[in-house]
């Protein structure tokens, strides 16, 4: 078993590939069959897997979620009370609450066992940048 802490910088809403993070983290660990878990220790973003390799996917994403859950700012939205934290607060935590905070993937012959096109990924749901806990753990 291995634990790891990496921070994710990021510089606004966004999807972050941390896909390479984790390939070396689990290189380092010396497991060859195992499983990694993947979680996120904030409440405004999020995580998934998805392709790496065609940018629009990720543009179709990040468009997707706007149109699903707009800023608080959007007068589809005026039924929010949190609002302390700005208009893009609540819907982060409304995104973060659909999608995943956590992720287990299987290990096998000490590498990742993710399809071709897989990456893995830190979706931001703020605007402004934020310093990002992620853990990593092995066993």
């Amino acid at each position: 078993m291995q634990q790891s802490i990496i921070t994710i910088s990021t510089s606004g809403a966004g999807l972050y590939e941390i896909t390479r993070e984790a390939r070396h983290f689990v290189g380092r660990s010396g497991i060859e069959a195992g499983l990694l878990t993947v979680f996120v220790r904030h409440t405004s973003c999020s995580l998934l897997i998805q392709e790496n390799a065609d940018p629009d996917v990720r543009r179709d994403l990040e468009r997707f979620f706007h149109r699903l859950v707009p800023p608080a700012d959007d007068p589809s939205m005026n039924y929010l009370v949190h609002r302390l934290e700005g208009p893009d607060d609540m819907p982060a935590h409304i995104k973060t609450a659909l999608m995943a905070v956590s992720l287990s993937i299987p290990v096998m012959d000490g590498q990742m066992a993710l399809g071709t096109w897989q990456g893995l990924y830190l979706f931001e749901h703020r605007d402004r940048p934020y310093e990002r806990e992620v853990v990593l753990h092995i066993g």
